[in-house]
């Protein structure tokens, strides 16, 4: 019997659900963020890659974590601020309140240890960091004056190869 391929999924079902479990974890964040913040025994650990495009924070905290992060969300965090597309947060790392601003695109795992609660995602595509290329020399400016331009010389040619 022939193998067929399955049809291609051009509706990207496999997309729409994880965008409508992410807005699980936008609610939850919602509640928690309500006055009174989270409901005793609830506690949540959220996962999420820290280089994914519009994760914002300290770059000595986010330094620490090149791929992944853990916060837990419990008794001590502030100013909890979930938008449409990301969370704010305060939290402290190492006594300093530090914010931290994630999409909810960048989160990887949402956990609730009280009642046994766990969504995984699908990692971001996380495009490489590419060197910033230097600046360019401003010869213009120094041709103003009726002064002559600078002459760039390449040092290649005097290398020894």
């Amino acid at each position: 019997m022939a193998q067929t391929n399955p049809p291609e999924d051009l509706m990207q079902y496999e997309a729409m659900a994880q965008d409508a479990l992410r807005g699980v974890v936008k609610a939850a964040l919602k509640k928690a963020a309500a006055p009174g913040g989270l409901p005793e025994p609830h506690h949540l650990y959220i996962t999420f890659k820290t280089q994914a495009a519009g994760v914002s924070g300290p770059q000595d905290l986010l330094g620490k974590y090149p791929d992944e992060m853990t916060i837990i969300l419990q008794h001590q965090y502030w100013d909890l601020a979930p938008g449409e597309t990301f969370f704010s947060v305060t939290l402290k790392f190492g006594g300093q309140p530090k914010r931290l601003s994630v999409p909810y695109a960048a989160v990887t795992r949402f956990y609730d240890p009280s009642v046994q609660f766990a969504l995984q995602f699908e990692a971001p595509e996380i495009a490489p960091q590419e060197p910033e290329p230097e600046p360019e020399p401003d010869v213009a400016a120094a041709t103003e004056g009726g002064e002559e331009a600078p002459k760039i010389i390449s040092l290649d040619q005097f290398r020894k190869k």
